[in-house]
């Protein structure tokens, strides 16, 4: 594999650390034209799917402006959210001026993991946190005869889905996460009983993988009862 090519798997390897989706040599569709982007970035939230354009330059000398303004063109051509040109060589005074106040990021993959990595992560964590505090507070809004009714809870005695279960379970592995002290093991009893919750998160993108589709089914059913009571 060539240092380029490296490079770009890299790109997307880090992306993926922080729970996104990134795909490598990907051709989009813009308005004007066809594209082949290098890294297409993308994250799938509350309904809306976030898109960036990733590429990565693996010189020996600093980017100038000209790919910075032909980044612009391709985000704005495909309707993307954010471009993000990737170089450790740097880049050319014109290449910084050209992305400021624009949808458009220069900087290298080392300064990624160092400062954006981290923050990015963090707010991903963050937003399963609130997402699962949403949940609870919309859970107990929901009277317990319709709870049991709508296969939030099981009946007294009896086995079945249990919403709040799902919430005090994740709740114990984000608080975990939330510390960082990887790798962990869910302390909850929901481990027991939710195979997602079982044997070790070894990282971020582990527990956004194993945790937010529990929230997400979590969020379908409450919306389900929702709209069948008229809440």
């Amino acid at each position: 594999m060539t240092a380029w090519k490296d490079y770009q798997e890299e790109a997307a390897a880090f992306f993926r650390s922080i729970g996104l989706t990134a795909e490598t040599d990907k051709k989009i569709a813009g308005v004007r034209t066809n594209h082949d982007v290098d890294v297409l970035v993308k994250s799938h939230h509350y309904g809306f799917e976030i898109t960036w354009i990733v590429e990565c330059k693996q010189w020996k000398s600093p980017v100038s402006k000209l790919h910075v303004l032909g980044l612009r063109e391709i985000v704005s051509d495909v309707g993307a959210d954010r471009g993000i040109l990737l170089s450790e060589a740097g880049f050319q005074r014109g290449a910084k001026e050209a992305a400021g106040l624009t949808n458009v990021q220069v900087t290298s993959l080392a300064e990624m993991r160092q400062t954006t990595g981290p923050r990015l992560a963090a707010m991903r964590v963050q937003d399963l946190f609130d997402r699962l505090e949403n949940c609870h507070d919309r859970y107990w809004r929901i009277p317990k005869e319709w709870r049991i009714e709508d296969d939030l809870r099981p009946d007294t005695g009896a086995f079945g889905y249990s919403a709040n279960v799902v919430i005090d379970g994740c709740r114990d592995v984000v608080s975990r996460t939330i510390r960082g002290n990887f790798p962990f093991e869910c302390q909850h009893m929901a481990a027991f009983s939710l195979t997602q919750l079982a044997g070790a998160f070894t990282s971020i993108e582990d527990v956004l993988t194993r945790i937010e589709p529990l929230i997400e089914d979590l969020e379908h059913r409450l919306t389900s009862s929702e709209q069948k009571r008229g809440l």
